[in-house]
């Protein structure tokens, strides 16, 4: 759910306790949230607390899946690293994220990606989509 569906909502009711929830939910939500396609190969610029000092750190990997609307939207991304599978999953609209790069597009024919977790090295990859 976007900000103009949110907003759409709550002038129609706006005495509703979920007009409520989505006055709150709508402070917290991006302007112009990251566009994050399933099979995409993504740079992930998360910021990282270390006591007083933040740093960002990027974490780079393959779209996977995609859940959840509005507020509590989530993408999950996966890496191959030493050998080992790692995924995390980043809120959409988290505060953390610095920004989201596209480093190329993936052509897959699902929603959701989860048969890679059975598959290791060229097996693991996933087309280019040509632009």
């Amino acid at each position: 759910m976007d900000l103009a569906k949110a907003e759409e909502l709550i002038n129609q009711n706006p005495n509703c306790a979920y007009a409520a929830l989505l006055r709150t939910a709508k402070s917290s939500m991006k302007e112009t949230p990251p566009s994050v396609q399933i099979g995409s190969t993504v740079r992930v610029h998360v910021k990282i607390r270390e006591g007083e000092r933040e740093r960002i750190q990027v974490y780079e990997g393959t779209v996977i899946a995609r859940k959840g609307s509005g507020i509590s939207e989530t993408f999950t991304v996966r890496r191959i690293t030493y050998g080992v599978g790692v995924e995390r999953v980043f809120p959409l609209h988290s505060p953390n994220i610095a920004k989201v790069e596209t480093v190329r597009l993936g052509r897959v024919r699902r929603a959701k990606l989860y048969y890679l977790r059975g598959r290791v090295g060229k097996a693991a990859k996933v087309r280019q989509k040509l632009a």
